[in-house]
């Protein structure tokens, strides 16, 4: 394990907040930078044929943005390798590539991320992989939807997108590794401060570093960290076949979200906590799904493999559908859009916008249901804009 892909040895015994900040990368030997430069570069002088100066010969099969990007979110997540992508759906496509074959079988959430079910659907089904869905909070669901000798991975969501349904992923891991399956997690709702699901016997996380990773709203990335350092070779082959690399600029704004992950998720769960409280007691509220809720069903488990609960929040009102749009249509400070995890206040509405490639299935959400990415700004003008836009129609 070099010191350049994957930090210090010493900095992986360090705390959350420490390696965040130095872990991936030493200051520059030539000017003492002490962050990384954005290497925008595309090709790389060789000291003569084959001789390559710190192993790059083209930006596509390394970058030292890259690089510095990938060691410090392995160290985070507790993993051996880890993997930067252009977009969190360019490395789902990687790993799935990477990982199977022809005639392999995938036990898939039955509430997941619309656009990662639309990758299974419609682009893995026709190079012959399929799957079968399961809700990922029940381990017994899970293990009953294996296909013995041909379920090659569990790909679970916790918390799901966007009900938020929690998956006990040491259970999982041990329901997948006795079927000789890897166990891959996305782990963007949570984000590595909240969970580090390698450490609970996952084999892969996944996330969409678009999210609370880079943590801003002016990035689109990826990423994936791995254990098992056969399976890393694989997806270092074909992250360089497929070519959907993170680029240099965008590597360097996801390691400097990085840099403050910390700091955001806990406000992110502090407000997020005012928000459920307040809703919790709103006539027009429905249901507030929230994790740290203790009628959530999967509060315990949560509370076992979570730090905190994180900043997502999804609700439902009455009026149904018509009035959950217009709850999204009203709101000012939570600015109306699709995406989750940066600075600011988003809310959606799931069935019209980010889910509506499976609206039909069996993954269809509810009509009614609304979805915040709580921010950081000021908890008070969070809680009087949901006030107005709830109270407007009633």
């Amino acid at each position: 394990m070099s010191e350049q892909q994957h930090g210090h040895e010493a900095r992986h015994k360090t705390g959350f907040e420490t390696r965040a900040i130095h872990a991936g990368y030493e200051p520059d030997a030539a000017t003492g930078a002490v962050i990384p430069p954005i290497y925008a570069t595309s090709t790389y002088k060789q000291d003569g044929v084959g001789g390559l100066r710190g192993g790059y010969e083209y930006s596509r099969s390394g970058n030292p943005t890259r690089t510095a990007l990938e060691g410090n979110i392995a160290a985070l997540e507790e993993g051996e390798r880890g993997f930067a992508f252009a977009s969190g759906l360019a490395a789902e496509d990687t790993l799935v590539r990477s990982a199977l074959k022809a005639g392999d079988h995938v036990v898939f959430p039955d509430d997941a991320y619309g656009g990662t079910h639309r990758l299974f659907d419609k682009v893995v089904k026709v190079w012959g992989v399929d799957h079968t869905t399961a809700p990922v909070s029940d381990v017994d669901a899970v293990r009953a939807a294996i296909e013995p000798g041909r379920t090659k991975m569990v790909w679970v969501e916790t918390p799901t997108n966007p009900l938020l349904n929690i998956a006990d992923i040491e259970a999982l891991a041990g329901v997948a590794h006795e079927a000789g399956a890897l166990l891959v997690v996305d782990n963007t709702f949570a984000s590595p401060y909240l969970q580090q699901p390698l450490t609970l016997g996952a084999d892969v996380v996944v996330h969409s570093t678009t999210k609370y990773c880079g943590g801003h709203s002016d990035v689109v990335g990826g990423a994936l960290v791995v254990r098992d350092l056969e399976l890393a070779e694989s997806i270092g082959f074909h992250q360089n076949a497929m070519g959907s690399v993170a680029g240099p600029f965008d590597s360097w704004l996801v390691l400097r979200g990085l840099k403050t992950l910390a700091l955001r998720m806990e406000r992110h769960c502090d407000n997020a906590e005012r928000v459920v409280e307040f809703l919790g007691s709103h006539p027009d509220v429905t249901q507030v799904i929230y994790p740290g809720l203790e009628d959530h069903p999967g509060h315990a488990v949560a509370s076992r493999q979570m730090k905190r609960y994180g900043g997502m929040v999804s609700f439902r009102v009455k009026g149904g559908e018509q009035q959950a749009l217009a709850v999204c249509e009203r709101a000012e400070v939570f600015t109306l859009g699709e995406s989750l995890g940066g600075v600011e206040s988003l809310i959606e509405h799931p069935g019209r916008m980010t889910h509506a490639s499976v609206a039909g299935t069996d993954l269809e959400v509810p009509g009614d249901l609304v979805r915040l990415s709580v921010g950081i700004e000021t908890a008070e003008d969070l809680l009087a804009d949901l006030d107005r836009a709830l109270g407007a129609g009633a």
